[in-house]
């Protein structure tokens, strides 16, 4: 399945996506929250649509807003440094154990909503990355029962702020959790939806030019072990999103380095993920 949110900001619904057609479920669910996935929504709406004719759903036209596919989760947790091409480029060795940081809830738009430039940001920077979203609540997993734990996979742009994240003393997640640093989707895909979640190719494009371009076959941590570690120091609970990390590319490993500008335009996609679009701001500009 694929799940969508479609509407305005804070008003949006629950969706899902039939052989590119977009259809409305909101009669049937409030919303993809933590209680959905806790109270066995995935499998509720997998049994609504095996007997409901998509026709008997309404449309929603292609024009409405997308938002994130999931409501505002408990957390978002992103994994640092889990390409080493992208360790590289940064000169930062090879992590031995998972780099955690936490990303704000309140940076989380829609695919193709603005990214908006930071108050006193001069280094902006774009991240295509793998999320994934769980599906119940998960606390000291074992790796052989992390994949269980996983409701499905969605496309984000781990948007960062380079002087607020590596000059400004303390943790990097002062860089990491401005408002509108966290598009994700256009949708959330079950994980019968992906083919191999090992070999999807994830890019990036700013203004047209490829700047990231790489696979998920080249994760140091792959996803079993990353939800096994990071729940052995909090609990995951149901909606939570972790971000697995970006391949190089990213404007901080360029030479010289290179940073978002009002009205860039960034474009980004993974293999059955969807792509999506965000269009740069600076703060206080319509």
């Amino acid at each position: 399945m694929k799940l969508i949110r479609f509407g305005q900001p804070d008003q949006e619904k629950p969706g899902v996506i039939i052989d590119g057609t977009r259809y409305d479920v909101s009669a049937h669910f409030v919303d993809y929250d933590e209680k959905f996935f806790a109270h066995g929504g995935l499998e509720q709406l997998a049994e609504l649509l095996r007997n409901v004719e998509p026709g008997h759903l309404p449309v929603v036209p292609d024009a409405v807003r997308l938002g994130s596919p999931v409501a505002r989760p408990s957390k978002i947790v992103c994994v640092g440094l889990n390409y080493a091409d992208h360790a590289r480029e940064t000169g930062a060795a090879t992590p031995a154990e998972p780099i955690l940081f936490m990303k704000s809830t309140t940076a989380l738009v829609g695919p193709n909503d603005h990214i908006v430039i930071p108050r006193n940001s001069v280094k902006t920077d774009w991240e295509v990355e793998l999320a994934v979203v769980i599906g119940r609540k998960a606390s000291y997993v074992e790796e052989a029962d992390a994949l269980s734990y996983v409701a499905g996979y969605a496309l984000h742009n781990d948007v960062s702020e380079r002087e607020f994240q590596i000059e400004r003393g303390g943790t990097w997640d002062k860089g990491k959790g401005c408002d509108t640093f966290a598009p994700i989707g256009p949708w959330l895909a079950t994980p019968d939806e992906i083919r191999d979640v090992d070999n999807l190719r994830l890019w990036l494009t700013v203004n047209g030019q490829q700047m990231q371009d790489g696979t998920t076959a080249e994760f140091i941590f792959r996803i079993p072990r990353l939800i096994s570690y990071i729940s052995q120091f909090m609990t995951l609970l149901p909606g939570d999103v972790i971000s697995t990390g970006t391949p190089a590319g990213v404007g901080l490993g360029l030479k010289p380095p290179v940073y978002l500008q009002p009205d860039d335009v960034v474009e980004l996609g993974i293999d059955g993920l969807g792509t999506s679009r965000q269009t740069v701001k600076a703060y206080g500009q319509d």
